[in-house]
């Protein structure tokens, strides 16, 4: 099989913060997705992520299957079109193209936005998560080296972005 038959992507609410949070946890423990060691509690979760910007996969009986949110890399306004973005897809469905329509979801929403930057960071050895996004049209920028210690041991972060090629560049835009 080479997708999940059709999930729908909607905009994630409270009433998916449970499924969201226990995708979210099994990421963490796989060890490869995050220097987070637990997921946050939901009203953390919500005040951490942009509401437009939210979105879930969900199969015909509306079980979550992944979600993607994004944040904004700051407050400052020559900023306003650049987000950070997480795409988690659950155990089960993983690799069945379930985090390809997450990502382009995501992408369709930042750019009807105005957003012409969306960035990542993942660890090298999450090859998926890297192949996944390279396919959406990410490019690795560059390596972070020894960023962070996770469980015990420094860890590299790749820095990954798509550029819009359909929002407008910045510098036609006043702050």
């Amino acid at each position: 099989m080479n997708s999940v038959a059709k999930p729908v992507i909607v905009r994630m609410d409270q009433g998916h913060s449970a499924q969201v949070l226990a995708i979210y946890q099994a990421g963490i423990d796989g060890g490869n997705a995050t220097f987070e060691s637990a997921a946050p509690d939901w009203p953390s979760f919500d005040r951490g992520h942009l509401a437009a910007h939210r979105l879930v996969a969900v199969d015909a009986n509306g079980r979550v299957l992944g979600w993607v949110a994004a944040t904004a890399v700051s407050g400052r306004c020559v900023y306003a079109g650049v987000v950070e973005h997480s795409v988690y897809v659950a155990p089960h469905v993983q690799g069945l193209g379930v985090g390809r329509r997450l990502l382009q979801a995501l992408i369709d929403s930042t750019e009807a936005a105005g957003i012409w930057t969306i960035e990542t960071g993942i660890f090298p050895e999450n090859a998926a998560s890297v192949a996944l996004h390279v396919g959406a049209g990410f490019r690795v920028v560059g390596t972070r080296e020894r960023l962070g210690s996770h469980h015990g041991r420094w860890r590299d972060v790749l820095l990954l972005e798509r550029r819009s090629q359909s929002v407008p560049d910045r510098s036609a835009r006043p702050c």
